[in-house]
Parts: structure tokens; C-alpha cells; sequence
């Protein structure tokens, strides 16, 4: 059983997550012959406040 995790920043509407969902599922299916009703998908969503790279959080990266 095929398990994808994705954590992402919040911000995207239900029809953009429902279509990842989709694409990550054809995706393993696709690529190693996983069925559907087997495969796993996990959204992590986090807000901008909570991610950072270089020490600057995508909030702060954003206002600039």
C-alpha cells in the first residue's frame, strides 16, 4: 500500500488539492502498477508562518 505524503503551504482551494490528489494517484499507478484503491495520499497543509528557508518564513518572504 502506497503511502504520499505531501506537506505544502495552506493558500490553495479544494478543487486544487482535490486535483494533487488525483495526480499523485495516477502517478503511482502509472509508474509501478499500484491500483488505486491501495494508494494513500496525505496533505499536510502548514501555514506561511510556519515554513522557512534560510531563515526567513515564506510570510516574510512574501510582504518583501
Amino acid at each position: 500500500m502506497p503511502l504520499i505524503q505531501v506537506t505544502l503551504v495552506e493558500g490553495r482551494s479544494p478543487e486544487q488539492l482535490r486535483a494533487l490528489i488525483s495526480a499523485l494517484t495516477s502517478a503511482v499507478t502509472d509508474s509501478i502498477g499500484a491500483p488505486k484503491e491501495a494508494i494513500r495520499v496525505v496533505l499536510n497543509e502548514v501555514p506561511d508562518t510556519h515554513w522557512a528557508a534560510g531563515d526567513v518564513t515564506i510570510a516574510e518572504r512574501n510582504k518583501k
